[in-house]
Parts: structure tokens; sequence; C-alpha cells
């Protein structure tokens, strides 16, 4: 067996960026916890739905980022003999869980908004107002923090999305502060907290997907299977490239594995030739940074690119 690590490329990040994430999540997690717990006790007392609903997707937040938080620990753990992999896969995990709660949410907001609509209630808005700014300051401070890692990372990317939701959703919640306090129309709470929810199953549905992909081991979708079977079958000791399997691990690492058919009954180091010329054609072209080829001489199997295993 042939195996590689080829970890020169571009993905692979410094160790003080990754504390340096961990140090952000952490705050982001105590101004969320402040913000959940003024805006309950806020919500309650004026009587806001939308604030409340803020309070709750504020409170998914906090669950949320505490998962990230614990993924991004996690996924720096050592492997060991139980667990070979080590906890790489943890914050694709933290993603998936993440968008299912932000989703839920959401179709229970809109459940509670719809009841509200019929029934619009009195809501006193000066705390409203105060309260929303608030969010809007401390979301703000969060998004700052995190927008960084969440272009590389889908871990990052989920805390962010909720944080991001977070921030709009505040602000709608000062507009429709200023719109009850001015002008008394007091149904713009629950049209509020419907366009919060819909936003929020539209956000947590692309990262449902993404992560599902990830876990199901599903090829990456810039992969392109055949193409690199046909450039590896192009070198001359090749006769036959099959049982092929492309996955992506985390974020940072995609994982080839084949087995290969030889012309001839070559040496074990003109293989290591031969699978270095692999490496670095498969590195080089689609950041696979994880090698590992079969090699085979006059082997009867299934000589198919894909082989249901």
């Amino acid at each position: 067996m042939g195996h590689s690590h080829s970890h020169n490329h571009s993905h692979n990040h410094s160790h003080t960026h990754s504390d340096l994430k961990g140090r952000n999540l952490l705050i982001s997690i105590l101004l969320n916890i402040l913000i959940t717990g003024t805006q309950v006790v806020g919500g309650l007392i004026s009587g806001s739905l939308a604030l409340l609903s803020d309070a709750l997707h504020n409170f998914s937040d906090v669950l949320s980022l505490v998962v990230s938080y614990a993924a991004n620990k996690l996924s720096k753990k050592k492997a060991s003999i139980h667990r070979t992999f080590g906890y790489k896969r943890a914050e694709i995990l933290a993603a998936f869980i993440n968008a299912s709660t932000l989703i839920i949410v959401a179709v229970l907001l809109i459940i509670e908004a719809i009841r509200r609509f019929q029934n619009p209630q009195e809501i006193e808005s000066d705390l409203v107002i105060w309260l929303s700014v608030l969010g809007i300051v401390a979301n703000g401070l969060s998004v700052l923090l995190l927008k960084k890692d969440s272009e590389v990372n889908m871990n990052m990317k989920s805390a962010y999305l909720h944080l991001l939701t977070d921030m709009m959703a505040s602000l709608a919640v000062l507009i429709g502060g200023l719109l009850m306090k001015y002008y008394e129309v007091f149904w713009v709470d629950s049209v509020l907290t419907f366009a919060i929810a819909l936003y929020l199953i539209w956000m947590g549905f692309d990262l449902l997907k993404d992560s599902t992909k990830v876990l199901m081991l599903f090829t990456p979708e810039d992969i392109p299977i055949k193409k690199i079977v046909e450039e590896i079958n192009s070198f001359e000791a090749i006769k036959n490239v099959h049982h092929v399997h492309v996955w992506q691990l985390n974020e940072d690492e995609i994982h080839l594995e084949a087995h290969i058919d030889f012309n001839k009954d070559i040496t074990l180091s003109q293989f290591d030739i031969i699978l270095h010329k692999i490496e670095d054609l498969v590195s080089d072209k689609y950041d696979i940074n994880h090698v590992n080829i079969q090699p085979e001489f006059g082997k009867k199997d299934a000589k198919d690119v894909i082989v249901q295993d």
C-alpha cells in the first residue's frame, strides 16, 4: 500500500490562527449569553414576540457557538488507536447540527408569528428599541470577529451565519419598535418574526446540504474522477486504474484511494517513484492531500473505475 500525506499546499493554516479562532468564538459566546438573557426578560416585560423570537434565535446561537467552539477544540485533538482520524470531523458534524437547529427554530417561529398576526397585542416599544440596539451592537462585534474564519471553514461559517442573521433580526426588531412607538402598528411584530424565520430556513438549508455531503462521503463537487483516472492512466508503466474512492474528511483534507494495475512486475522502489508522480499530480491540480494506492500485477478483480464494495 502506498500512502502519503503531502501537507505542503495552501489549505493548512498556522496554529496561532486556530487559537485566535477559538478565542474569538469564546468572546462571541459570552456576548450572546448577555444578549439572550436581557432579551428574554425584555420580551416578557414588553410583550414583544419579535424580541422573544430574537432571544430564542440568540439562544440557538449560544448553543451553536458552544458546539462550534467544542468542535474547534476537538478537531485539534490527536489521533489515537481507537480514533485513527482523531476528531477531524467534529466541525462538520457541528455544522450539520447547527443547520438543523436553525431550521427547526425557524419553523416554530413561523407558527407562533401566524398565531400572533391574527391576534395582535399591544407592546411596550421603548424597551424593544433599546434591547434591539444592544443586540445589533453585540452581534455586530461577533460578526466582525468571525468573518475571516467563516470564509475558509464550514463550522465557522455556520456560527457566522447564525450571528449575521441575529444582527439583521435585531435591526428588524429595532425598526419594528420604532413603528410601534410612533405609529402604533403592532402587527409589524409578527411580520418581522415571520421574515426572520424565513431567512433562517433559507440559510440553514444550504449548510445542511453541504455538511450532509461531507458526512455521506460524497465526492467533492470540484473533483473530476474520470479526468484524474485518465491522467494517471497516461503514465506508461500503468495499465489500469480502478476501484477509486475520493472523499472529503474535513475542511482541509481530501483523500484518494485506488487500485492500480501495472504492465510489468516492478520493484517497490520503482513503484515509489511512480507513486510520487501521482501524488504531485493530484496535489498540485486537485488539492488532494492524502493518496492511498494499492499496486497490482495480473490480479483478477473487477477493473471498473467505481466498484461497489
